[in-house]
């Protein structure tokens, strides 16, 4: 799969961006550009292979932002990076119109939490010449952490995203241009996003490449009792265990401590494939 410059023939990592004032982990601390772009590099400097830029928060009980809001925290972002690197660009929203104008900033793929359900959502990404991650969500982030409910969350989600990556393929999208993401903590409980970890091959076993995004996550909190700015350690831990499982693509807000144990992950299963 190309994504940008990127061949994407072994596990990367994705560094993650919030241009938002209220995402869970960083909310606020790259709202000025400034900030943003030197965030940015630090993590193209750590070895991030693809960067991940956010203008709307998706947590649990997040509010929704206006087309245009989402338009002025991404883009000049986006444009400025697109000037000064070549690594691919990511830009994570739901809307139509930022896609279309993310495409036109230089950005080479969409990251959409709602896999392109949204009026206009699959028909901008049908026409454009970009990647697509599609993520399995319960729900809406305002309500998703109400009393997630499965019968098998492993397999619902594999059912969920095998439909939206056939749609995607229907509307013209080749499935060399698709990501697919089970969510980790989208309408998920803690005992679901554990599962779902466990079972990821079942997810990759789709033929897509499966990206996860478990940083720092709540779930990390609940098994080791750590704050938010404590979970370093079972981030790296879970990303290990993803791409032990299969995941492609590592969604992060610390780059240089997953690159350094997905390398250790990579080197061991290069050894195993040889036997």
């Amino acid at each position: 799969m190309q994504i940008g410059t990127l061949t994407l023939d072994s596990p990367v990592v994705m560094g993650i961006l919030n241009v938002t004032p209220d995402s869970f982990s960083d909310g606020g601390l790259f709202v000025k550009r400034d900030d943003a772009l030197r965030q940015a590099e630090a993590m193209i400097a750590a070895g991030a292979a693809i960067l991940d830029i956010g203008g709307e928060s998706t947590r649990p009980g997040a509010a929704d932002v206006s087309v245009e809001a989402e338009l002025d925290r991404v883009i000049p972002v986006v444009e400025t990076l697109r000037a000064i690197t070549d690594v691919p660009i990511s830009v994570d929203t739901s809307k139509a119109a930022v896609m279309r104008a993310a495409s036109s900033a230089g950005a080479d793929m969409i990251n959409d939490v709602r896999a392109l359900r949204e009026d206009g959502a699959l028909a901008a990404v049908a026409e454009l010449d970009m990647a697509v991650c599609l993520m399995h969500m319960q729900g809406q982030p305002r309500t998703m952490q109400r009393e997630p409910s499965y019968e098998d969350v492993s397999e619902e989600v594999a059912e969920f995203l095998t439909e939206r990556r056939d749609r995607c393929i229907d509307a013209g999208i080749s499935h060399y241009r698709i990501v697919l993401d089970p969510g980790f903590g989208f309408g998920k409980s803690h005992a679901h996003n554990v599962e779902l970890l466990a079972n990821l091959r079942q997810l990759a076993d789709i033929g897509q490449p499966v990206l996860v995004g478990l940083s720092r996550k709540a779930t990390l909190g609940q098994l080791t009792g750590r704050e938010v700015d404590q979970r370093l350690a079972a981030s790296v831990a879970a990303a290990i265990v993803a791409v032990m499982n299969g995941a492609m693509i590592v969604r992060t807000h610390d780059v240089a401590e997953t690159l350094d144990a997905l390398r250790v992950a990579q080197a061991v299963t290069a050894v195993g494939t040889m036997k």
